[in-house]
C-alpha cells in the first residue's frame, strides 16, 4: 500500500485497540515487554481487521528500557523492514506516539500506522535510572 501525498484536511481515525491485563510488578517474571507489545499489538490488529504486511510505520512509547526497545517488541510481534520510531516523552508518551503517528498519516508519509506503548515497573518507589554515556 503506497502513502498518498500531504494532505491537510484528511482525516486520521483509530481503527482497533488492544491492551494487556494490569499486573503487579513481580508477579509475571517471564512477561517482558515484548510479550506485551505482542499481546496488545495482536489484540489490535484483530480489533481493526488487517494483518501485519499493513502496517507502514510504528511509534511505539515506553519510558523505562534501552534506546532500541521498540525494535524488540516489534520484532516480537513479527514485524520488521518498516520504521519503528521510539517515543520516550515522560508522561506524555503514550499522547506523543499517537501524535506522530497521525502527522505520519497526515503528511502522506503513511496509511496505515501502528502506535503502541508499554512500561514493566519495578516492584517498590520508582527509582532514577541513568544511562551512561549519553
Amino acid at each position: 500500500m503506497a502513502a498518498s501525498s500531504p494532505k491537510p484536511n484528511r482525516r486520521v481515525f483509530v481503527v482497533g485497540v488492544g491492551m494487556t491485563k494490569f499486573e503487579k510488578p513481580g508477579r509475571k517474571d517471564d512477561f517482558d515487554y515484548p510479550e506485551m507489545a505482542k499481546e496488545a499489538g495482536t489484540k489490535a490488529l484483530e480489533d481493526a481487521g488487517i494483518s501485519y504486511d499493513q502496517i507502514q510505520h510504528a511509534c511505539v512509547g515506553y519510558v523505562y528500557g534501552d534506546t532500541t526497545c521498540g525494535q524488540r517488541a516489534l520484532y516480537q510481534l513479527g514485524m520488521s523492514g518498516i520504521p519503528i520510531y521510539n517515543v520516550n516523552n515522560a508522561c506524555a508518551t503514550g499522547s506523543t506516539a499517537l501524535y506522530m503517528a497521525r502527522n505520519l498519516i497526515l503528511g502522506g508519509l503513511a496509511d496505515c500506522v501502528l502506535a503502541i506503548g508499554f512500561e514493566k515497573m519495578e516492584r517498590g518507589s520508582l527509582k532514577k535510572k541513568v544511562i551512561s554515556g549519553l
